[in-house]
Parts: structure tokens; C-alpha cells; sequence
């Protein structure tokens, strides 16, 4: 079973963000809350956590990309 990781609401107004960094690669193991990527907005950078325990089976997106609220970054799957 694989679990969505999207970005959640980042404050009142915030509809986008930047993706900054992956903080992770595909193929590895996370900790549930273990920040995976970081985020930036005009105003706040941002850590986003993994949601569940598992390995990343895969990264949405590069940095520098454009991410909206609800929009889907990354995959994690069951651990190994």
C-alpha cells in the first residue's frame, strides 16, 4: 500500500509554494512527521513530513518547481 504525501494548508491566502529541496530520495526509509522536502512562500520556509513510516517510492516534482495546496509531492510505501 503506498500513502500520498501533499502539500497541506501553509496559512490564510498561501494557495502556491516553491518547491526549495528534497530532504530525501526515493529508496529511502522515513519516519512518520521526518521532514521529506522543504517549501518556500513569500513569507515562511517550510519543512512538509512524512505523513506515515515507510520508504519513498517516489519524488513529484524538482526544486524550483511550483506546488499548490493539496497537490500530491511524493509516494510512500509500506516499510521494507
Amino acid at each position: 500500500m503506498s500513502t500520498s504525501v501533499s502539500i497541506t494548508e501553509l496559512g490564510d491566502g498561501v494557495e502556491e509554494a516553491v518547491l526549495a529541496t528534497w530532504l530525501c530520495a526515493v529508496g529511502d526509509s522515513v519516519a512518520a512527521g521526518e521532514p521529506i522536502a522543504e517549501v518556500m512562500t513569500d513569507k515562511v520556509n517550510l519543512e512538509i513530513g512524512a505523513p506515515v513510516a515507510g520508504v519513498v517510492t517516489a519524488l513529484h516534482g524538482e526544486p524550483e518547481d511550483t506546488v499548490r495546496i493539496g497537490q500530491v509531492i511524493a509516494e510512500i510505501g509500506d516499510p521494507a
